[in-house]
């Protein structure tokens, strides 16, 4: 017995030895939790308190001041006349479509641009559609092939001629243009979704989207609960006056939900607007409120489309607009004005500078290009797009320098501090 008690003891000295160890530990625990509790109300605090406008430290990372910079071109409308699909018919000898020698002399310029964008006037329903001419036009997308073969990237296909195929053109487009690696084309769609959708897009750290808009369909409507097809921000141009056209206002509110859904997600903003009056060289009413409403709501550039010929550009604000690019590539006839015929092409570095938190966009190195699209005037073919600056004018336009200087004047009316390139000597 005595051996046991013995034997005893010492387990019960080592079991009191113990307790100031865990006293130590569980008062470690404590401590540890109080911190972190305390921790946890500071912060908490802190975030209430900064909203509220007191001036405790905030938790969120300060945004480091930066520099970031694209290139960027913008071209007008891409119009496939009967006549040009049938000379790239004859360029591919019979065997499909070789649009590449109309449009190879814009590659001087997409080369040096991370973003090119131009306008899709004509639906790309393709050949099994079966290809059409005004009023009506379906184009073989071989069109397209050759622009994506530039470095184009950037498309509007919301045009007067959009539904020009019906539904079945615009699912074709769709189609095309999905298939088309690195490419974002907007103003048609084949759902609500992929009209609803927020699509951004990223180039050199410069986060932008695109929007699209066009005035009217020429009277064809999209089929009955399929208004998603296309994005129509209606003008009356018997109204002619954006006030009095209840529409038309009304639409506004689609328009800067769009903006919203986007505005706050992208550094750099733009919207092309298809609209204004066939063949004039100054802007209409509705494209100027069209443009102040954009300019009011946060979009950086806009792009004006349609009326085929070239119009003024201007700031509003720090918002760069294009009334009216002109037409790219065409067939309509060449007047002694030769105004449906030339187009602007415009390049520009756009910046996005971050200072003090605050992003601003701007534009840099602005260069205007007058365009001439050349054709032979017995045969209508022989297509092809020329520089103003390119020695070349001279062999196509004998009288280049006075188109050169009337463009330059209508282009530079409300905005004479913009660029414009020199015209060959």
């Amino acid at each position: 017995m005595e051996e046991r008690k013995h034997s005893d003891r010492p387990r019960r000295k080592r079991r009191y030895s113990m307790i100031p160890f865990v006293a130590l530990g569980i008062a470690v625990v404590l401590i540890v939790l109080i911190i972190v509790g305390i921790t946890s109300c500071t912060k908490g605090c802190s975030e209430v308190s900064t909203q509220t406008g007191q001036t405790q430290a905030t938790t969120k990372p300060a945004v480091k001041d930066s520099e970031s910079t694209f290139k960027m071109s913008i071209a007008g409308d891409y119009i496939i006349y009967s006549s040009i699909y049938k000379g790239a018919n004859e360029n591919a000898n019979g065997n499909g479509y070789d649009f590449k020698p109309m449009v190879q002399n814009l590659r001087q310029f997409t080369e040096k641009c991370d973003v090119n964008y131009y306008n899709q006037e004509t639906i790309l329903g393709g050949t099994e559609m079966g290809l059409s001419d005004y009023p009506l036009f379906i184009s073989p997308q071989e069109a397209g092939d050759a622009m994506v073969d530039l470095g184009y990237n950037l498309v509007s296909t919301a045009t007067n001629h959009a539904l020009d195929g019906g539904e079945e053109g615009i699912l074709n487009s769709c189609e095309y243009w999905r298939n088309q690696k690195g490419v974002f084309m907007t103003g048609t769609f084949d759902s609500q979704e992929s009209r609803d959708a927020v699509n951004v897009l990223e180039c050199n750290g410069i986060k932008y989207s695109m929007l699209d808009y066009t005035y009217s369909t020429n009277g064809i409507p999209c089929p009955e609960g399929k208004d998603y097809l296309i994005n129509v921000w209606p003008t009356d141009l018997d109204i002619n006056d954006p006030e009095k056209d209840t529409a038309y206002q009304e639409y506004k509110k689609q328009v800067k939900k769009d903006i919203d859904a986007v505005r706050d997600k992208v550094d750099f903003l733009i919207v092309c607007m298809h609209a204004g009056v066939e063949y004039m060289p100054d802007e209409s009413e509705y494209q100027d409120d069209m443009a102040q409403f954009l300019a009011d709501n946060g979009v950086n550039l806009v792009i004006g489309t349609h009326p085929h010929v070239i119009e003024p550009a201007r700031y509003i604000g720090d918002t760069l607009v294009y009334y009216s690019m002109g037409n790219l590539l065409c067939s309509q006839y060449q007047d002694e004005n030769y105004n449906k015929v030339t187009s602007i092409l415009a390049t520009m570095t756009v910046k996005k500078t971050v200072k003090n938190g605050e992003t601003k966009i701007t534009f840099e190195d602005i260069d205007n290009q007058l365009l001439y699209c050349y054709y032979d005037q017995n045969t209508w073919r022989g297509h092809k797009i020329i520089p103003f600056s390119s020695d070349e004018i001279k062999d196509y336009l004998p009288d280049y320098k006075q188109v050169y200087n009337t463009y330059k004047d209508v282009f530079l009316k409300l905005d004479n501090t913009l660029s414009f390139a020199r015209c060959a000597e």
